[in-house]
Order: structure tokens, then C-alpha cells, then sequence
């Protein structure tokens, strides 16, 4: 009899004596529609083999624990999706065991503890939810961008002895799609021309794309914090493209101590983490204050540049524009001086409401928790009035990439004419106008729906 190293997945229904005994046709029914739409093209994607069927269980085999993990979570998701409108008592929901071990095989079956392992975790998984040995868990906690929650030693029957178990936060995934699940992100560095160190991260597949640094970010908590920002933007974002995305110099995870910050600097920042991650020529994406970075970069690099999509900018920084209210922004600068991150509510009523007046007071407390993270208040006031003195107006006729501009149309935080100015001065480029008054999209706003769905159509259809 062979023996080898295989990951298991065993799987059953939770309650499904009960379920039998109230109404055995349609339990079967459903069952078998969940295996024939969900199970099985899960496990076909993964590269898994379907050991045995048996009642309401099934035993599945995989070359890769990576894929036999993702595949749990991936069905629970599906899963859970699909009994959202279906009362509890008629809910069929797996429970779901995933061990790497040593099984023997004999024929197209397997037997042995590896087996026995994992359909024994599933007998101790949550409803809908997913719980894997430690072994597992040591091969996949770095290469799956999920949660656990450590069960500790589990004694489980006909076992010899205890096995260390993890519950998958699949509940905690709430919205969130497959794809997103098994996104990991993995954070670099490089350095400018002059020292400066750069976080940069990159990750997903397919086509290229990068995302302008600019203020307020930090890679670490926009990628992790879901609804109270706008991750989930990010992770949609990498199932379909490449992503590259970087903190600039004096924000995030990059150096804060920096000899200057201005659009050069900026500009610079964008030279240089491309290069380091060897991106060729890419679709470049800027928001707000980046705007005039990928300008700037397109114009200059026009060779680099495949198509440019820009959102809630502007050609002519604060202090430039006619018109502009330079005391309430020189009033903004003093306020950060004191109150940069806090919850006094002067500042709150001049700073958050501006950037989400459609905010909630979670989204507000979360934006504050960014600015501590993203720079400190010496840092953010000298890249505020960097913002002012931006000027690329000259630069918009040599962008030569197809290029789509969009602003919200009741923009509280930049002028909407400031959006149409780029579009009308852009060879070529497509205007679309958002509903709202939040300059930041929120993950519960209806206008990031529409801006993720208007990138998408333009980076992958014709321009």
C-alpha cells in the first residue's frame, strides 16, 4: 500500500439527520444542487480529487494545502451567499476539516490519521465555517491573506493525541469574494536617488497597474480594514489586475524624516518604486493630490503609461487656483499643528467632514486612526502645503495615454471644475461625473460601486 503527504478536505452537512427527518426530498435535492454548483466546480478550480461521497459528507484530496484551504473558504463564502435568503431550518451549511498529513493509498482511496485528522476537525468546526491543524496552518498563515483564531490542542476521537487546531475568520469575511481571500499582500522596499526608504507592495494578477502614493495612506491599514476604508476597492481591484501600490516618502510605512516633499519628490517616489518592481509599461491610476503626480509621470514618460485614470484631482494646487479661500486652508495647516488624529470636534468639523460629509462616525474615527498611522502632524502640514503649490496645467496637452477623468459632482473637498478642467485640457479624455459630496469613497458609498465598475470597463475594453 502507498503511502504520501496529501491535504484533506472533509466536508459535511450540519444538522442533516434533522433536515432528513423533516423532509428527506428536498434535503437531497438541495444537497445535491449545492455539490453540483458549488462543491464540485470549487474543488475542480483548486486541482482537488474527490476521494469519496458519502451521505451528506464528502472526502477530497489536494496536491497543495494552499489551494485546499482556499477552496474551504471559497465554498463557505459561495455558501453563505446563497442561504442569506433561506430561513435557518432549511439551510443546508457544511462544516468543513482541512489537515496535510501522511495517508496511504489504496486504489483511488485514501485511509490513515491524515484522513482521520481532518474529518475530525470538520466534526469541530463552527456551522459554515472552517477549521484546519496546525500543520496546516504553519504551511499557509503567510501565503493566504486570512484570519484565525487559535483553538489551542484539541483531543479528537480515535486520535492518540492532541492536535493543535485553527478556526478560519470566515464570518469576518462578510462581503468578501473568493478571489479577495486568497490575496496575500507581500510589502517591500527600495530607495530613491536620494535615501529615501519606500514601502511598496505588489500583488494580484494580470495586467499592470499602480496606484499613485499620496496622503493618507499607510499599506498595511488600507489593505486590512475593510469597510472603515477603502479596502475592499483595493482587493477588488487585485483579482483582476496587478497591483502596485506604494507609500511616498514622509507617509505610512515609508521614511516620515524627509529632506523635502513636493510634486518633484512625489514624481520621483513613482520613478522609483516602478523601476523596483520591474513594471514596464502599466495603466496608472492617482486620486486626489496624486493626480498631478500621474500627470506629471504620463507626460514625461509617455512611454510607460498604457492609460490613466484619474479621480477627485487637480491641475492647480490650493494656493494657485483664483478664487481660492487661502485662509481657511492656512486655518486647515494650524489645526494640524494641535489636532492632527484627534477627536477634538473643531477639528473633526473642518478636516473629516470635508473628506466624508456622508461619513459615519465610525468612518470618521477610522479616518483619524489613519492619520496618526500615514504621517506625523510636522509631516502632514509640510505635505499639505506641498498640495498648494502644485501646478501641471502646462503639462495635460502632452498626456498622450487614453486617459479617463472622474470627480464627484458635489465634491466638498475639491472643486468639481477642478476635474472638469483636467478633462477639457486632455487630449481625448472621457469625463464621468459621481453622485455625492464625499471626496473619500467610502466602501458603503454608492458612488464607489460606479467608480470601480468605470476603471474596470476602461482598463479592459477598448480606450
Amino acid at each position: 500500500m502507498e503511502r504520501r503527504l496529501a491535504a484533506i478536505l472533509a466536508a459535511d452537512v450540519a444538522g442533516y439527520s434533522r433536515m432528513m427527518a423533516a423532509n428527506e426530498t428536498v434535503t437531497l435535492a438541495e444537497l445535491q444542487r449545492h455539490r453540483s454548483e458549488v462543491l464540485q466546480p470549487a474543488i475542480a478550480r483548486h486541482h482537488g480529487r474527490v476521494v469519496k461521497l458519502m451521505g451528506d459528507g464528502i472526502l477530497t484530496e489536494f496536491s497543495s494545502i494552499v489551494e485546499a484551504v482556499d477552496c474551504a473558504v471559497e465554498v463557505q463564502l459561495a455558501m453563505a451567499q446563497r442561504n442569506n435568503p433561506i430561513s435557518d431550518d432549511l439551510r443546508i451549511a457544511f462544516r468543513i476539516g482541512v489537515h496535510i498529513g501522511d495517508v496511504m493509498v489504496e486504489g483511488d482511496d485514501l485511509y490513515g490519521d491524515g484522513v482521520n485528522i481532518a474529518a475530525r476537525l470538520e466534526a469541530i468546526a463552527d456551522v459554515g465555517g472552517v477549521c484546519i491543524s496546525g500543520a496546516a496552518h504553519d504551511e499557509i498563515e503567510t501565503k493566504l491573506d486570512l484570519t484565525f483564531r487559535a483553538l489551542g490542542p484539541q483531543t479528537l476521537k480515535n486520535i492518540p493525541r492532541p492536535v493543535v487546531a485553527y478556526a478560519v475568520d470566515v464570518r469576518g469575511m462578510s462581503g468578501v469574494t473568493s478571489k479577495q481571500a486568497s490575496l496575500k499582500q507581500d510589502i517591500r522596499y527600495c530607495r530613491t536617488p536620494k535615501g529615501v526608504r519606500l514601502a511598496y507592495s505588489v500583488v494580484g494578477k494580470g495586467p499592470p497597474l499602480v496606484r499613485c502614493g499620496r496622503w493618507f495612506t499607510h499599506l498595511e491599514y488600507e489593505w486590512r480594514t475593510g469597510s472603515k476604508y477603502p479596502g475592499a476597492i483595493l482587493k477588488e481591484l487585485a483579482t483582476e489586475f496587478q497591483l502596485l501600490r506604494y507609500d511616498t516618502g514622509g507617509v505610512g510605512m515609508s521614511d516620515w524624516e524627509v529632506e523635502e516633499i513636493s510634486l518633484e519628490s512625489w514624481v520621483r517616489d513613482l520613478e522609483t518604486v516602478v523601476t523596483a518592481a520591474g513594471f514596464e509599461q502599466f495603466a496608472l491610476l492617482g486620486e486626489s493630490q496624486s493626480v498631478a503626480v500621474a500627470i506629471a509621470y504620463a507626460a514625461r514618460h509617455p512611454e510607460r503609461v498604457s492609460r490613466l485614470v484619474l479621480y477627485g484631482g487637480y491641475a492647480l494646487g490650493w494656493r494657485m487656483r483664483p478664487g481660492s479661500n487661502v485662509e481657511q486652508h492656512e486655518a486647515m495647516m494650524s489645526l494640524m499643528r494641535s489636532g492632527w488624529g484627534s477627536d477634538n470636534p473643531a477639528y473633526r468639523q473642518l478636516f473629516t467632514t470635508q473628506f466624508m460629509p456622508e461619513g459615519t462616525k465610525e468612518q470618521w474615527e477610522a479616518l483619524n486612526e489613519l492619520q496618526l498611522l500615514s504621517a506625523s502632524s510636522e509631516g502632514a502640514m509640510r505635505y499639505y502645503q506641498a498640495t498648494g503649490d502644485v501646478d501641471v496645467t502646462a503639462l495635460l496637452p502632452k498626456v498622450t495615454a487614453p486617459t479617463l477623468v472622474m470627480h464627484v459632482r458635489d465634491d466638498a473637498r475639491v472643486p468639481f471644475e477642478m476635474g472638469r478642467q483636467i478633462a477639457a485640457g486632455i487630449p481625448g479624455a472621457r469625463f464621468v461625473a459621481l453622485p455625492g459630496k464625499s471626496h473619500a469613497l467610502m466602501d458603503d458609498n454608492p458612488a464607489l460601486a460606479r467608480y470601480y465598475e468605470e476603471i474596470r470597463l476602461f482598463l479592459t475594453g477598448d480606450p
